[in-house]
């Protein structure tokens, strides 16, 4: 064991945290598996991956979020429900409790980066109490050669200690969760929740702030992968849209799988890591990803595992339907090793709509892309949370709204102006419901999306006719190999065509409503789109 794996008490008073007794230093997979199981925060499954468990919070804690309102970023940070403001003397308060909070106890510490891109990484440190929450940020994050951690100066720190909880009516945050990004001081503090992804999400928080103002650079919550001829493409989408499942490509190389930048040569990954949405999962469907569940070094968020015989079970939801995997991108197979591709040919944004009058691809204009880029939609399902009894529409500008600190429009413009320049050609998939809403038709074949979309990356589709929607007024394909011809249009698979049209109609009033907020800060071709 090398001298600096681990120290007593030392390295970490620049952080105010002084005191701490064992101080685990940038420790290797092996030894934080050592460590999850000596602490018993998780359990080693049968081929390898270690399963833990985040307890009360197994997403993320969207209310919980705050940005400390200082003048470095007053006028810069677009403020509302997404970015709150948080007092700068509150924020002191609590920091300096959780230094003292932390005396005497064992800490992990990993040194990295984010961005694979060396001209425009930024090195992070990120500070955690628990072992998997180390081995999660190892796994996300661009992880330090021996060299390059000789000079590792983190520009941001996270201190992640899910055990703190802040007291509301003394702190001034909404419970004792709290997520507290400070731009002047340069760091993130986390304080009663264990779900990892709040460590990656704050950090794409800060680089979506950092990269487009100061440098230009189009911060983006999508997908990327390139194929043998050197055609990138990326990949927009929420949460359960198929963003990670269509970029894993056994025919073309991944460049990563969530949050990517674009500079002026071309895309570049945030990440060293996925973290992939596993319920339901299967080898059939998902192979790359599939195998990823069965490897060393991967770990599994809440999903079920018998204690006897260490297997899993991917089809339970008992603890939620949010099961994920946090894995290196090396465990895919077919991965660009540098991180970065050249510019896009094409950019897909996805969309899962629950409603079921959505083509299942529509060829975008520049404009129309700017649009839906903006809007950022996809539904929730009937049931999914008490009282819901029909979709819900959900619109999260950039398709990444809780992680833009900025404006919306400044993305949008950016987006905007690289499609010209490039360009690029622009398209829209429905990985959602056919036939019907939610509970009425059925939900969009895997294989009917990736026909699509490797038509898209062949130029197959682009070369081929299309026909107007009549309500969105968009480009749908006539034909396309491998895809019902019934399915294209939507308004075919309908029984009920009167019910379509209401149905479509409905949608986009929803469209034009949530839209009047950007309406006078974009050129009048793009507002009028619907």
């Amino acid at each position: 064991m090398k001298l600096n794996d681990i120290t007593r008490g030392t390295g970490l008073e620049s952080h105010g945290i002084t005191n701490a007794n064992v101080i685990y230093w940038t420790p290797t997979t092996s030894t934080l598996y050592e460590q999850i199981v000596k602490r018993r925060e998780g359990l080693i499954s049968h081929m390898g991956a270690v399963a833990v468990k985040t307890g009360h919070y197994t997403g993320r804690a969207a209310n919980e979020k705050f940005i400390v309102d200082e003048p470095t970023c007053h006028d810069n940070v677009a403020w509302g429900k997404v970015n709150r403001p948080f007092e700068p003397a509150k924020f002191d308060a609590i920091y300096n409790r959780m230094c003292a909070y932390m005396h005497g106890s064992d800490l992990f510490v990993q040194d990295c980066f984010a961005g694979a891109d060396k001209v425009h990484r930024l090195p992070i440190r990120v500070i955690t109490e628990k072992a998997w929450h180390s081995l999660f940020a190892r796994n996300m994050f661009v992880t330090a050669t021996s060299e390059e951690l000789e000079n590792h100066s983190p520009q941001f720190t996270v201190i992640d200690l899910p055990s703190f909880h802040a007291v509301p009516a003394i702190d001034g945050t909404n419970s004792e969760t709290f997520i507290i990004i400070n731009f002047a001081r340069k760091v993130i503090i986390i304080g009663g929740t264990s779900y990892a992804g709040e460590i990656k999400k704050a950090i794409f928080t800060i680089l979506n702030y950092l990269l487009p103002l100061e440098k230009k650079i189009l911060s983006m919550h999508c997908s990327a992968n390139v194929g043998k001829n050197g055609d990138t493409a990326i990949f927009f989408g929420l949460s359960g849209t198929g963003k990670t499942t269509l970029s894993a490509d056994p025919n073309r190389s991944l460049i990563g799988d969530d949050e990517h930048g674009w500079d002026d040569r071309g895309v570049f990954n945030f990440e060293g890591g996925c973290y992939a949405k596993i319920i339901n999962l299967s080898k059939e469907a998902e192979p790359e990803i599939y195998e990823t569940t069965r490897r060393f070094g991967t770990v599994l968020e809440n999903v079920a595992i018998d204690t006897h015989t260490r297997r899993v079970d991917l089809n339970d939801d008992s603890f939620t339907e949010n099961t994920r995997a946090s894995y290196p991108v090396t465990h895919i197979p077919n991965v660009v090793k540098s991180g970065c591709g050249g510019h896009p040919a094409n950019i897909i944004m996805l969309t899962c709509d629950a409603f079921g009058v959505l083509p299942p691809i529509a060829r975008l204009t520049p404009e129309q892309a700017m649009y839906h880029f903006l809007s950022g939609y996809t539904a929730k399902v009937a049931g999914t949370e008490a009282g819901v009894t029909e979709p819900s529409a959900t619109f999260s500008t950039c398709f990444g709204g809780p992680f833009m600190a900025l404006n919306p429009t400044v993305y949008g413009e950016l987006l905007r102006a690289k499609i010209a320049k490039h360009k690029v050609t622009c398209w829209l998939v429905n990985t959602g419901w056919s036939g019907g809403p939610y509970g009425v038709g059925s939900r969009m074949k895997i294989s009917y999306s990736r026909a699509l979309v490797n038509a898209v990356l062949d130029g197959t589709l682009n070369a081929g006719s299309f026909e107007k929607d009549a309500f969105f007024g968009l480009d749908i394909p006539s034909a396309c190999a491998g895809v019902p011809g019934e399915v294209l249009n939507p308004r075919n698979t309908w029984a009920d065509k009167a019910k379509y049209d209401a149905t479509s109609t409905k949608l986009v009033g929803m469209f034009k409503e949530n839209f009047e907020k950007y309406a006078a800060l974009v050129s009048a071709d793009v507002a009028r789109v619907m």
